[in-house]
């Protein structure tokens, strides 16, 4: 299992702690790790082999001269959600790096942003070279307002 999924499964799984507090701590633990992610204050709701979720809270440290989310806080929320992906669903003699991100914006972000990142298992068992990773950020109606594909270059450890 992964440092990444284990600390998931750590501080969701603390009797004390309960899910909710568990889920804010591995948020910040997950956001000092790679500070840039902090300054959206990311909220991880699901870590999971092949599936991540997380949140941008919609606040003023977000916010462009319109009010809605601004771009740049998106792509960082969608790289976040990606990042926790591919640390908890890589095949542990494999390693990867972002290569490009390609992405549309579908619509104003005027709500909490929920950042989702999926694959499929057999991409991570036969890469070597390219992986395509979708993801997406929803507003809370429903409204997709951006999507796009995070390109990772993965190589085997040896």
């Amino acid at each position: 299992m992964s440092q990444v999924l284990n600390l998931w499964k750590t501080a969701t799984g603390l009797p004390l702690v309960g899910p909710s507090l568990g889920k804010r701590a591995f948020s910040f633990a997950f956001a000092r790790k790679a500070p840039y992610f902090a300054t959206i204050r990311p909220r991880f709701t699901v870590v999971e082999p092949n599936h991540v979720e997380l949140v941008i809270p919609k606040r003023r440290g977000v916010q462009n001269h319109i009010g809605t989310v601004h771009a740049i806080a998106l792509c960082n929320g969608l790289e976040s959600a990606m990042g926790a992906l591919a640390e908890v669903t890589i095949p542990a003699d494999k390693r990867w790096i972002p290569k490009g991100m390609e992405v549309s914006y579908t619509a104003k972000a005027t709500s909490d942003i929920t950042c989702i990142a999926e694959t499929e298992q057999a991409q991570w068992d036969a890469a070597e070279g390219d992986l395509p990773v979708p993801v997406r950020g929803v507003r809370e109606d429903g409204t997709v307002v951006i999507e796009g594909v995070i390109n990772l270059w993965v190589t085997s450890r040896k």
